[in-house]
């Protein structure tokens, strides 16, 4: 380029900066918005209709950011141990839901969750003594609760036990409204 068209687009800028409006926004035009601020969506809810989805790796990703939002408490905690329960890392889910319940003994949720773990790993007296706990932590209000703790309790008094009328499941509980079904280990 040459310095005179440099110049004229020197000239031109500055006298569209003079204009009464300047490059603000005038009105009845498009503008264009600033920088986006913190994100208003919980992480934890993403996650909760994640999991209700099926889409367990997605919903991991978004307890982790909600971790990182709200730092790692009882409900971040539960619902990574609930997430990695479902991807089938089932030590790493046992960790963060003891963690979960040494934080608050009377997360009813975690308690059970952490049941259905033990229960898939083959720890069926722990796991009882875990539901026990989770009943008793719920005053019996939850059935999903109730029905794990029987189960369990079935199979630490007959270990072949097996309901020919029942399909055997325990039931992954959370916080709020909905909960996850685990299938039983065979």
């Amino acid at each position: 380029m040459t310095p005179k068209p440099i110049a004229m687009i020197a000239v031109i800028a500055a006298l569209a900066a003079c204009e009464p409006g300047g490059f603000g926004r005038a009105d009845g035009q498009v503008y264009a918005p600033g920088v986006a601020g913190p994100a208003d969506t919980d992480g934890l809810i993403v996650g909760h209709r994640l999991m209700a989805a099926g889409e367990y790796q997605l919903a991991l990703d978004a307890y982790t950011r909600a971790a990182g939002q709200q730092g790692l408490n009882v409900d971040t905690l539960s619902a990574l141990g609930s997430a990695n329960l479902r991807l089938g890392r089932l030590g790493q889910a046992e960790t963060l839901l003891r963690r979960a319940v040494d934080e608050d003994a009377s997360f009813a949720a975690a308690w059970n969750n952490l049941g259905v773990i033990l229960m898939e790993r083959g720890k069926i007296a722990e796991a009882s003594q875990v539901f026990r706990r989770a009943f008793a932590t719920d005053n019996g209000n939850s059935d999903q609760i109730r029905d794990n703790l029987r189960l369990a309790l079935a199979k630490l008094d007959n270990p072949g036990y097996e309901d020919p009328n029942e399909d055997q499941k325990f039931e992954l509980v959370r916080r709020g409204t909905g909960d996850y079904v685990i299938l039983s280990a065979p």
